[in-house]
């Protein structure tokens, strides 16, 4: 059957599945992709997948990549925060713009620390900084990560405020009696609804990494991409809250271009510092559809197009080249101007 019939089943109709069904005759041909393939493979691609209104039009698996073998996604792991946050948000465990400190005793003495709030946290604009290459701390080492600026004065990409946020998570989840790990939250709310079978996950005490450490195949990526882009809807019905999702793709006045754990492709995107093969020059993304984001090291990318309903992922070998400076070239704008427009 060609390619352009086989179509991702949303998330609730068949846990996810893979099907055939016919396209509305709109979606584009896969060959109108090749340049793009050809770009992702050049960059180690392993892996290029293009899912527009819930069909597969696009789909290559270059140098050993295979659709069945999950990938780890790097930082790309972030973006599943601020999801898990509205999910809470909606069970009413929490809500954005409370201190961080009403859960953490610990941070009640420090004036800055006591002034970060969930929202700041997960903007990276809080002031706390840590775990930013190689393994994260843990949730409980993570309380001591340095302040290194008062919140909503400065953005610093770093993977201790989502190792806090697991922390204040697990507290929130034992206070209303539930199971304390992450994880398992995270599978009953989320994953397991989407459809999503994750092939590993990073774990440090029995709880998972936040920053990091998710492997999924570019079809399950590709599920969540669609689910987020979908408003976080099962079966037509909310699974998340609606604004706390919305929130992901506001940026902030420190950084325009990363909103609650996304980043946004968009004029003034501050790039993530010391790695990563974001840029943000001046001009770089005019032109270009409203595009979220994530990413992670080795240049792991879920792209969200919604103007275009397309949901876009590529993933890559060699992270721990590119975790220690050695990265194949790759340009966002580039890339996404290769791709064709509805």
């Amino acid at each position: 059957m060609p390619l352009t019939r086989r179509r991702l089943i949303a998330a609730g109709t068949a846990a996810g599945a893979i099907s055939l069904a016919s396209l509305d005759g709109k979606a584009l041909a896969s060959s109108a992709f090749e340049a793009a393939k050809a770009y992702s493979a050049a960059a180690r691609g392993i892996s290029f997948l293009v899912v527009q209104d819930g069909a597969v039009i696009a789909e290559d698996y270059p140098n050993g990549g295979a659709a069945t073998r999950p990938h780890e996604l790097a930082s790309g792991t972030k973006s599943f925060c601020g999801v898990l946050a509205a999910a809470l948000v909606q069970d009413r465990l929490l809500t954005l713009d409370e201190h961080c400190a009403e859960t953490l005793p610990e941070w009640r003495q420090d004036p800055t620390k006591t002034a970060a709030t969930i929202r700041t946290l997960l903007t990276l604009t809080s002031g706390i900084a840590g775990g930013d290459r190689g393994r994260p701390p843990t949730y409980a080492a993570s309380l001591e990560s340095p302040v290194i600026a008062a919140p909503d004065t400065v953005f610093r990409y770093s993977g201790g405020p989502f190792q806090v946020f697991g922390e204040i998570v697990r507290r929130k989840l034992v206070a209303d009696g539930r199971s304390n790990n992450v994880y398992n939250y995270m599978s009953e709310r989320l994953l397991d609804p989407i459809g999503i079978r994750p092939g590993g996950w990073t774990r440090q005490e029995d709880q998972p990494n936040l920053p990091s450490g998710a492997r999924l195949t570019a079809q399950d990526w590709a599920r969540f991409g669609g689910f987020v882009m979908g408003g976080g809807r099962l079966n037509g019905v909310p699974l998340v809250d609606p604004d706390a999702l919305a929130a992901c793709f506001a940026g902030t006045r420190m950084n325009p271009g990363y909103g609650l754990t996304w980043w946004l492709l968009r004029p003034g995107l501050v790039p993530p510092s010391p790695f990563g093969a974001l840029t943000g020059l001046p001009g770089e993304f005019d032109g270009l559809p409203d595009v979220r984001m994530a990413a992670g090291a080795g240049n792991q990318r879920l792209y969200l197009i919604p103007e275009r309903n397309t949901v876009v992922v590529r993933q890559a070998a060699g992270i721990m080249e590119a975790v220690s400076g050695q990265r194949a070239h790759w340009s966002d704008a580039e890339f996404l101007r290769l791709l064709p427009a509805r």
